[in-house]
């Protein structure tokens, strides 16, 4: 699947640039209105509240309830999801995955809770690193964790799926980092990785489908329109 991405602050649809909080550019000012305008095209939805990444409790969640009944397709959501209640809130709501980020590192008890619960369909586990080590709080704070180790501790949990994003990477427009993707997918030939960061058009995702990844989350691609919801609708009819 490949998804558009609206990144939420404040109850607005911006991008950040290498996931700086001070470099916002705003989208749209009506999230809602947004999703319902890439239902139209497209029927899958990367959804991120920018404000729980940072603050690692939900502050979005109006919106995020309103996109959900606006939006009938798959929605995926990630951001500030780091205990139980908040997952299953979201769960409960109808989010069809939720993305586990800085938890999968601080608290992996809970994300071995979910796994067991709801299965590795439905939790996701997010993986934003730079120079290949995990960055977390909203990519504000770099950890020492290698990726791929930490990507392997999660499989034995029963993770399946992993959106590896390059902070580097992010809303920089330079094409996604195929080397790390590659090397993971050597390492961990078993999982499915979901690439996001830094892709711009449709030669990248050609090139990731290479690599044999299918699942790429597009984001400010999409907003410079080097890439149009068309297009990413063509290629998934096609695969």
């Amino acid at each position: 699947m490949i998804f558009p991405a609206i990144d939420l602050y404040k109850g607005q649809s911006v991008r950040l640039f290498k996931g700086d909080y001070k470099e916002v550019t705003l989208i749209n000012k009506d999230p809602v209105e947004q999703a319902k305008e890439i239902f139209q095209t497209v029927r899958q939805l990367h959804l991120v509240d920018l404000n729980g990444a940072k603050t690692g409790a939900p502050e979005n969640i109006e919106i995020i309830k309103q996109i959900r009944q606006n939006f009938g397709g798959f929605l995926e959501l990630g951001g500030g999801i780091r205990d139980y209640k908040t997952a299953k809130g979201y769960l409960d709501m109808g989010i069809d995955r939720i993305i586990i980020g800085s938890a999968a590192i601080e608290d992996p008890k809970l994300v071995k809770k979910l796994l067991k619960e709801y299965g590795g369909d439905r939790i996701v586990i997010g993986i934003d690193g730079k120079d290949g080590n995990v960055a977390v709080n909203g990519w504000i704070d770099q950890s020492q964790i290698k990726m791929s180790d930490l990507i392997s501790e999660m499989v034995n949990f029963g993770a399946k799926s992993f959106i590896v994003t390059d902070v580097n990477r992010d809303g920089t427009m330079t094409g996604p980092n195929l080397d790390l993707l590659m090397s993971l997918t050597q390492k961990l030939p078993n999982i499915n990785i979901v690439a996001s960061g830094g892709v711009r058009d449709l030669r990248d995702l050609h090139q990731l489908k290479a690599l044999g990844i299918h699942d790429v989350i597009i984001g400010k691609a999409l907003y410079e329109k080097t890439i149009t919801l068309e297009q990413i609708a063509e290629v998934e009819n096609a695969s």
